[in-house]
């Protein structure tokens, strides 16, 4: 092994150390909630965007099926007055956006069902997060505990080391 890889690696190695004392576990499953969180945040607007774009296609097929019943009139009406070729036309319109009435439904319906597949993911989350949330506390209290218990431990080894010490200067 050559001298420069022996350093890069007592390089990694000391920084690896370094890091490890530096690193908080407490702070670890604090930023980690937080991510989830924000991931609940990005799954509640995706439910919110696709119940909005829902929402503006029932207002399409609202104003579309009114105009379906206006281009009714107008045939019915050309067609008391005599005029089949404009009651022919209305009722061309009229089929044209039948048609369309039914692409949208469809549409809507497959809003629908994306908007309640989002909003039971979304529940699995935030009870999952809710979850992680109950595990993170308590994993975070025991280890303040175990660190609490390595400084009583340090402690009550210093204060034995000073009275042998003490003992023996007696």
């Amino acid at each position: 092994m050559s001298i420069s890889r022996r350093i890069a690696m007592l390089f990694r190695v000391k920084a690896n150390k370094a890091l490890d004392r530096a690193e908080d576990p407490r702070e670890v499953l604090d930023y980690s909630y937080e991510q989830q969180l924000e991931m609940v945040q990005k799954v509640r607007r995706g439910v919110a965007d696709v119940a909005t774009s829902r929402k503006r296609v029932g207002l399409q097929l609202t104003q579309l099926q009114l105009s379906a019943g206006k281009l009714q009139d107008q045939a019915q009406q050309a067609l008391a007055a005599g005029r089949e070729d404009l009651a022919r036309a209305a009722l061309i319109r009229r089929a044209a956006v039948i048609s369309q009435i039914s692409d949208l439904q469809e549409q809507q319906a497959s809003l629908q069902a994306e908007e309640d597949k989002l909003t039971l993911a979304s529940q699995r989350l935030e009870a999952k997060v809710g979850a992680f949330r109950t595990r993170k506390e308590t994993i975070k209290a025991a280890y303040t505990a175990a660190e609490a218990e390595t400084h009583v431990g340090e402690a009550v080894s210093g204060i034995s080391e000073e009275m042998g010490g003490i003992e023996a200067a007696v």
